[in-house]
This record gives structure tokens, C-alpha cells and sequence, in this order.
């Protein structure tokens, strides 16, 4: 039998998760073109962050926002972070506005979060797929014959 403890960690888990990740897209998607993670605000290279949204858009799309899925997502969108600010620091690009430190502090900070969100649905998923187990051996308990 499952307990109501599971159910409820695993519903907000999954909450927090996707507030987390809701949260940390919208302050991208916020300070990005506004106030320029690379370089000045209006810096072409500021572009870049579209691929962290299609990475997060079109994994939430295959996923059916499932918590396994969305885990996955958000490590791919920690990924699109990261390579987006390395091709930043090798190409140089957001100088003399955006040292290195910079670059590497500000993205580190939303690459935390979106690992902190695929932290969150993946403990979700596995308390699910662990309610998920019990329910199956309470089943079979009740159908096998003794």
C-alpha cells in the first residue's frame, strides 16, 4: 500500500522542480536581452540563450513534462548554458563590457539552477517510479494465491 508521505514528496518535489525551472528560464529569458549576460545590453551574443530555451522548449515537448524527462531536460539545458558561455570565453565576445569572471559567474549561476531543477524531477520520478513498485508487489500479493 502507498504511503500519503510518498505521494505528497513526490507532488512536490515535482513542484518545486518545475517552479525552479519556470523561474530560472523566466530571470534568463529576463536578464539576457535586458541587461546582457555577454557583454552590454543589445549584444548580439546575447542570441545565444535561444538554444537554451528550444533545448528546454523541445525537451518539454518530448518528455510530456514526465519527471524523468524533464531530469533530463534540464541537464541539457545546464549543458546549452555551459556551452554557450564557453563559447563566449574562447571567442571572446562581450569585451570590454564582460570579463571572464563574469561570464563564467553569471551562467555558472543559471547552470546551478537548471541542475538543481533536474535534481528535484529526479527525485520525483524515482519516488514515483518507487510508488509505482509498491503498488505493483501490493497487487500481486492480493491476486496470488497462497
Amino acid at each position: 500500500m502507498t504511503s500519503m508521505v510518498d505521494i505528497s514528496t513526490n507532488r512536490t518535489a515535482y513542484r518545486y522542480a518545475f517552479a525552479l525551472a519556470l523561474g530560472a528560464s523566466f530571470l534568463l529569458a529576463w536578464v539576457s536581452p535586458g541587461v546582457g549576460l555577454i557583454g552590454a545590453d543589445g549584444d548580439p551574443a546575447n542570441a545565444m540563450y535561444i538554444g537554451v530555451f528550444a533545448v528546454g522548449g523541445i525537451g518539454a515537448l518530448v518528455s510530456r513534462l514526465r519527471p524523468l524527462g524533464m531530469a533530463r531536460t534540464l541537464v541539457g539545458m545546464a549543458i546549452a548554458q555551459a556551452a554557450v558561455a564557453a563559447i563566449a570565453l574562447f571567442g571572446g565576445l562581450g569585451r570590454p563590457w564582460s570579463g571572464p569572471l563574469e561570464i563564467i559567474l553569471s551562467n555558472g549561476f543559471f547552470i546551478a539552477l537548471f541542475l538543481g531543477s533536474a535534481w528535484l524531477f529526479r527525485r520525483a520520478a524515482t519516488a514515483s517510479t518507487n510508488d509505482q513498485d509498491t503498488q505493483c508487489a501490493s497487487t500481486s500479493s492480493l491476486t496470488s494465491p497462497r
